[in-house]
């Protein structure tokens, strides 16, 4: 979780300091142009981080769950008009924790390590962003797709046999940073050999171990 370096004290001030909003399936957290001016901490629930591309169309960069973060470009520069650069919807009933903007200075300000915090969130993002982008120019598409599986299956495992991933064939290709044809490409032949499933509006992960030694091959 994002607070979890933060000592009691000072991650009690801050949760004291958030709102606490509930979304149902289907509904936008911010729409991708809003003016951004709050951090939000997953509680519950699953969302999805959807882009829109020059064709008009949306695509889904990243799946996030509870202890994920995310709308930490709003409290940079605080002086400055901030727009989302990203939607954000609920996949699932969810909740989070706001903070705003005028909020999380007045914690910097009296504990610098909530700022440290943010620093780190925003190196994290710099070294998920220039690991993706070394994927998109190095690894083939089909490893690209196995390692979506393998985190999806993390995020969605129940710890049970058989995990169900509520997305598209389209988030996933979005998540690959590829087309829904090649990703329906390498799904048939992985639904071949027997480790997924496919369904409508769903995919069954049947088999990770054996997506975790394709993505290490």
């Amino acid at each position: 979780m994002l607070l979890s370096p933060v000592p009691t004290d000072v991650r009690e001030k801050v949760l004291a300091a958030a709102r606490r909003r509930l979304f149902s399936k289907g509904q936008v957290v911010f729409h991708e142009g809003d003016p951004g001016d709050s951090l939000y901490l997953i509680q519950g629930g699953r969302m999805a981080i959807r882009v829109s591309t020059d064709t008009g169309l949306s695509a889904t960069l990243r799946i996030m769950g509870p202890g994920d973060a995310f709308g930490e470009l709003a409290l940079v520069r605080p002086g400055a008009r901030r727009l989302r650069t990203a939607t954000v919807v609920a996949l699932e009933p969810a909740s989070t924790l706001a903070v705003s903007r005028v909020d999380f200075a007045a914690l910097c300000a009296k504990h610098p390590e909530v700022e440290r915090l943010m620093v780190s969130l925003l190196v994290e993002r710099i070294d998920q962003l220039s690991q993706r982008l070394l994927e998109s120019l190095y690894v083939g598409v089909d490893r690209r797709v196995y390692r979506r599986l393998v985190e999806l299956a993390e995020i969605y495992g129940t710890g049970e046999a058989g995990v169900i991933v509520p997305l598209t064939q389209d988030d996933l290709a979005g998540l690959a940073g590829t087309t829904r044809p090649t990703v329906n490409q390498v799904l048939q032949k992985l639904a071949a050999l027997g480790h997924v499933r496919l369904n409508r509006g769903s995919i069954e992960i049947a088999n990770v171990d054996a997506l975790r030694d394709r993505v290490g091959r």
